[in-house]
């Protein structure tokens, strides 16, 4: 039996599908999950891309020295003044959820403010589309949202392949997969 379960009332991110509405930023206070710290050496510019590119808020800062960013419900960036930042992007990046139609959008945004900062969007085996982002940080930002499942398609093949069916979707008790 797997100890996998339908848990998807717990996240802001809605079902994927043509009429999926992003939920409103999330102004609530809360012990944060997780959340990612990014050093900045230009914290004005760092808190601008952010907003008008990825479409963060600012909840909170201390003047100079932290600006807390968020979009969603646990969609939580620390943005934090250093001496200096990375002259290149790490492999590493941090991924977060929205929907398909603000993909386009967000593309638009980033480039309004940082031209060359996109690259995609493109789609996953894993059934999302994603565009990765180089903030003026140098973080790799990726901005990743899931498309209509397609129960006959390649991408629906590749995550059944690894255990991952459908919600509401019954075969067996997945116990190979436990």
């Amino acid at each position: 039996m797997s100890d996998y379960y339908n848990a998807f009332e717990i996240s802001p991110v809605p079902a994927p599908g043509p009429d999926a509405v992003p939920p409103e930023p999330f102004r609530g206070i809360y012990g944060m999950p997780a959340f990612v710290t990014i050093p900045t050496s230009d914290l004005a510019e760092s808190v601008d891309f952010w907003i008008r590119g990825l479409g963060f808020f600012e909840l909170f800062s201390i003047p100079g020295r932290l600006v807390h960013l968020r979009r969603w419900a646990f969609q939580d960036v620390l943005l934090v003044s250093a001496e200096s930042v990375p002259e290149q992007p790490p492999a590493m990046g941090f991924s977060f959820a929205g929907v398909l139609s603000q993909v386009d959008s967000l593309v638009e945004a980033c480039r309004a403010v940082r031209p060359d900062s996109v690259d995609g969007p493109r789609d996953t085996p894993w059934n999302t589309r994603d565009v990765e982002v180089i903030t003026p940080e140098n973080a790799r930002i990726v901005f990743t949202a899931a498309k209509p499942f397609d129960p006959t398609s390649q991408e629906a093949r590749n995550l059944e392949a690894i255990g991952i069916t459908p919600p509401g979707e019954r075969r067996g008790d997945n116990g190979e997969h436990a």
